[in-house]
């Protein structure tokens, strides 16, 4: 027998068996809510049950699965199963083996070993779909889950506004959806920063290197957007200066040099290689207009203008522009 087919939660496929597996429980109620939502959409009239995988007793299922009067079709969800009693355990594998196609079984599962005699059942049947939902931790996936929110919804949103956005939840999805929900029910145009700074302000996270990575990739809207958040929240000019000058220094060394290695110019790999994509397109003159900015920049910081964040800003459009100044 071949073994259970694997998705992932935002895809779909017909069975009468589902696992719904991994720890983000916020996708895993999505999932799980689309799977009943379904079934009612082809029959209205179904009987729903839900119940505690850590509750439940001998018999259940195969009550709950076993053919009505009139041949009514029925959902079971069973939450929990990392929880399970014995019962369940075994009552699930017997019912693996002479599955109802009258019903729909959905099994939820979010960690641990326990039960791992029916979850071995459930992914060794052909008869089963198993659904995974693991945490979105990297952030383009959280911008990309974020970016099919407002797609679904057809919303616009531009991109510094995405990404500040999802700066603001981290890796809170359950926060990040219920965010992207928001929006799209109040804002009657297109998304922009200030949207984001005005609901979600006081949430953003921002580090220096957050903030000159912005700018060195050229979104100069996110560049300034996090910057007046760094600022409101405490953050050292001089200490931006300093994460500014580190980065500007490596994209130095790199420009026109491209077989220099880490090592050569004394840079962390990860720092040196995203670096090495950002200096596409600068030109040794731009290069030389944002160091002599940054050393203008680095004075104002420490008293020699009285508006220092204004120097800041100047120096980070500088940057995001390639060192091109505006004609």
């Amino acid at each position: 027998m071949s073994k259970a087919k694997q998705i992932k939660w935002n895809q779909s496929a017909q069975a009468p068996v589902y696992l719904v597996s991994g720890p983000e429980d916020f996708l895993a109620a999505r999932v799980m809510r689309n799977i009943r939502d379904s079934r009612k959409t082809v029959n209205p009239q179904i009987e729903v049950a839900q119940l505690s995988a850590a509750e439940y007793y001998a018999g259940q299922l195969t009550e709950l699965t076993a053919p009505s009067l009139f041949d009514e079709p029925r959902l079971v969800i069973i939450e929990g199963v990392e929880t399970c009693t014995d019962d369940l355990i075994e009552d699930g594998v017997a019912y693996l083996a002479d599955i109802s196609d009258e019903s729909t079984v959905v099994f939820r599962h979010s960690s641990g070993v326990r039960g791992k005699k029916l979850l071995d059942a459930l992914r060794g049947s052909d008869r089963v779909v198993e659904i995974t939902c693991e945490r979105i931790v990297k952030e383009n996936d959280r911008v990309a889950f974020a970016t099919e929110e407002f797609r679904s919804a057809d919303k616009k949103i531009n991109n510094a506004a995405l990404r500040a956005l999802v700066s603001a939840f981290g890796e809170d999805t359950a926060g990040l959806a219920a965010a992207c929900s928001q929006l799209v029910q109040d804002v009657a145009g297109a998304i922009d920063e200030r949207t984001i700074e005005s609901y979600f302000g006081g949430r953003v996270e921002v580090d220096n290197f957050k903030i000159v990575d912005a700018a060195a990739a050229g979104q100069a809207g996110e560049a300034l957007l996090y910057l007046r958040h760094a600022l409101g929240s405490g953050v050292d000019p001089v200490s931006l200066i300093g994460a500014i000058a580190h980065k500007i220094r490596v994209m130095a060394k790199i420009i026109n040099n491209r077989s220099v290695t880490a090592s050569q110019v004394g840079a962390h790999p990860f720092v040196f290689d995203k670096a090495r994509r950002d200096i596409s397109g600068w030109t040794e003159a731009g290069m030389a207009n944002v160091i002599q900015q940054l050393a203008a920049t680095d004075a104002a910081v420490k008293g020699a203008e009285r508006d220092s964040e204004f120097a800041v800003e100047r120096l980070l459009l500088l940057i995001a522009r390639r060192g091109n100044s505006v004609a």
